[in-house]
């Protein structure tokens, strides 16, 4: 099978990931300020120009020939993609900002891959599907409303300012959803499956924010 090709090395922060349930029982970072989208920078926030590396301590190495995208659940045309199929898919480009929940912001990101908006007609989500969860290759899950997910600026890319993404950041390939913090955009995707029901993911059941708007600055879990 492909998944005997992909390695999984590292091990799980466990004091890391406690260390930021922590931060969301404490509510650290939190200004208490909302913003408008117009402005560039949302509440918090801190502009930075490298792009900082976080993860849960697993990074997986997927070789290309081993790597596939299962696009299912409430769909009228699920599909299994290899790589190649993969590429053959109408290809855009975008440039967008970076918000980190954990307060820094990089701007001006160069990203190369297929619209979400091209996934969405490839597979024909069923009317009744209203929330989209994405499962990464180290086990990771998020989760985020259609409305979003099918949002003009949301694509899986595989190119970050001309360049294949690293492993570090997610590569070969990477969710991208700019509108909110930046873990709901999840690296090394696996599957994207369509659901009627949501299903909060690893930082939603630690006490983050089951949205997320940097704006609103939805850190964390507003019943903490």
């Amino acid at each position: 099978m492909a998944d005997d090709d992909v390695t999984l090395s590292g091990e799980i922060k466990g004091k890391l990931i406690d260390s930021k349930q922590k931060w969301a029982e404490e509510g650290r970072l939190l200004t208490g300020k909302t913003a408008a989208p117009s402005e560039r920078l949302p509440p918090g926030q801190r502009l930075v120009e490298t792009w900082p590396v976080l993860d849960l301590g697993i990074q997986p190495e997927i070789p290309t020939h081993a790597w596939r995208l299962f696009i299912d659940g409430e769909v009228e045309t699920p599909v299994a993609l290899k790589w190649d199929e993969f590429k053959k898919l109408p290809q855009a480009r975008l440039t967008t900002d970076i918000h980190c929940v954990t307060a820094w912001s990089r701007y001006d990101n160069r990203w190369e891959g297929v619209s979400a908006r091209d996934l969405i007609a490839l597979v024909k989500p069923k009317a009744e599907a209203r929330h989209v969860i994405f499962h990464s290759y180290d086990t990771y899950k998020t989760n985020v409303p259609l409305a979003d997910f099918a949002g003009d600026d949301v694509m899986l890319a595989w190119s970050w300012n001309d360049t294949p993404i690293s492993r570090e950041h997610g590569g070969p390939l990477r969710v991208v959803i700019p509108r909110l913090y930046f873990w709901k955009s999840a690296k090394w995707i696996k599957r994207i499956e369509f659901s009627i029901m949501d299903k909060p993911g690893f930082w939603e059941v630690r006490g983050y924010h089951n949205y997320g708007d940097p704006w609103r600055e939805q850190r964390y879990d507003d019943e903490i």
